[in-house]
């Protein structure tokens, strides 16, 4: 702990955002950052406590108080080194992770003025690139062979850690790139999806087969051969709202959008009729989380007449403490995004009754404000009625309401699971550590057991 007063003199600074008359113009990443200087300050306020909570809060158990000192120092290339050592993408979580550890820094717990240590991790692992701290490395093969099936945050993950351990590992994607909703669902102006590429060109020059285009389920013909297969498939089914109208032109899902928004980007061309777009539209966003705001930003982006975005649960309450949720629980706390600021009318407790529409298209969505009431018996509380049904006017409709959890056939034994696949949708973070944890039960299960020697023999 270099500076042990730094929490009482240096205050919290975030790098902040790029203006949003100058943002909603391009899809160019949103988040600024600070100079070196400054950066270092922000983590000479690490305290390095005796219980590290944001050890313990996050998935991939990072050893924040460790790098933090180190880029203090000066040390870049060292505090990668901590921070790669538990975390296989940094520059991922350093800009997609909503910070557990920041929820549980004692500073937050204190004065709500955590450690910045997701920007510090983001901070240190562009240093590294551009130091070129980042080099191909080259393992020793141990003649066994993994499959892993999607190349998501999870896939990618256990195919790193297992590479590194000498396996000969083969990734199968249906998508014709990697990254899984690293690149088709979060938007550009979140991540820039140069620096997903960057780091699987640096997974195929360490040795790791990339297979694109390949639609595989199990059993099947392709990944006969491997000594283990990963499933790491994420949540493919998106949840639908099957009401009166849905069939309409103009209502989508969520990812109808996004995804097609960023293979534009990165040089697809659609049809018009292919095509979906916000330009010139009022558009509702039906969901509340972060895929909703996502969807916000990219309407703003394409130059949409309106957004209003409508969620079914009630608003939640003003931060930064939920009393009826307090820590350790993440705190279920307003949360506005880069993408509500540059405009958006924002509503709670609606449901949605009905997509109307003339001619096949889409015109507006009936709705009704409603309230929740205890259960007598328990459980998920009741919805109510609790105003009269109303018309939002609406040319383009996007539903994200977040993701079924798949349902999986029983496997072989060398057949394992992970990631949202395994658990249902989830933080990019919980992914990524679930997609550690399978490269270590593969390499126990292919890893040949010691002899035990009873004594007397």
């Amino acid at each position: 702990m270099g500076n042990p007063k730094a929490f009482l003199t240096v205050p919290r600074i975030e790098a902040g955002h790029r203006p949003i008359h100058d943002r909603i113009h391009d899809f160019g990443e949103v988040e600024q950052t600070l100079n070196t200087h400054d950066r270092k300050l922000q983590a000479s306020r690490c305290m390095d406590c005796g219980v590290p909570f944001c050890h313990w809060a996050c998935p991939l158990g990072n050893k924040t108080p460790e790098w933090n000192d180190a880029l203090y120092k000066g040390e870049w290339e060292l505090a990668y080194r901590l921070l790669n050592d538990t975390n296989d993408f940094p520059e991922f979580t350093g800009r997609v992770c909503p910070a557990l550890c920041e929820k549980a820094c004692v500073l937050n717990l204190t004065d709500h003025q955590p450690t910045t240590n997701r920007e510090n991790e983001a901070a240190i692992t562009e240093a590294a690139w551009r130091e070129q701290y980042i080099k191909p490395m080259q393992y020793k093969r141990n003649g066994k062979k993994v499959a892993v099936i999607g190349a998501g945050p999870a896939g990618l993950v256990a195919a790193n850690r297992l590479n590194k351990l000498g396996y000969s590992v083969t990734v199968f994607e249906k998508n014709e790139d990697a990254g899984g909703l690293l690149r088709y669902g979060i938007p550009n102006f979140k991540l820039n999806k140069t620096v997903i590429t960057r780091r699987i060109n640096l997974m195929k020059e360490e040795g790791i087969e990339f297979l694109f285009n390949q639609d595989i389920t199990i059993p099947c013909d392709a990944i006969n051969g491997f000594d283990a297969v990963i499933v790491a498939t994420g949540t493919p089914t998106a949840r639908d709202l099957n009401i009166p109208g849905r069939e309409l032109e103009g209502v989508h899902l969520a990812l109808d959008l996004l995804a097609q928004q960023n293979r534009v980007l990165a040089g697809m061309e659609f049809s018009k009729a292919e095509r979906v777009t916000a330009k010139g539209k009022d558009v509702l966003v039906i969901g509340g989380g972060d895929t909703g705001s996502d969807c916000i930003g990219t309407a703003h982006r394409q130059g949409c007449k309106s957004v209003t975005q409508i969620e079914i649960m009630p608003r939640p309450v003003d931060g930064p403490d939920d009393p009826q949720n307090p820590w350790p629980n993440f705190p279920r706390v307003m949360k506005t995004t880069t993408s509500h600021e540059e405009g958006c009318t924002r509503r709670w407790n609606i449901n949605t009754l009905e997509f109307l529409g003339e001619n096949g298209k889409l015109t507006g969505v009936k709705i009704q404000p409603i309230d929740w009431k205890p259960n007598p018996e328990g459980g998920r509380p009741i919805m109510v009625e609790a105003g009269e049904p109303e018309i939002i006017k609406a040319e383009l409709v996007l539903l994200a309401m977040g993701f079924l959890k798949p349902q999986h056939p029983e496997y072989p034994d060398n057949v394992f699971v992970c990631g949202d696949a395994a658990n249902g949708a989830s933080l990019v973070v919980r992914a990524m550590a679930s997609g550690r944890d399978v490269a270590m039960k593969v390499h126990k299960s292919l890893t040949p057991k010691p002899l035990s020697i009873r004594r007397g023999e």
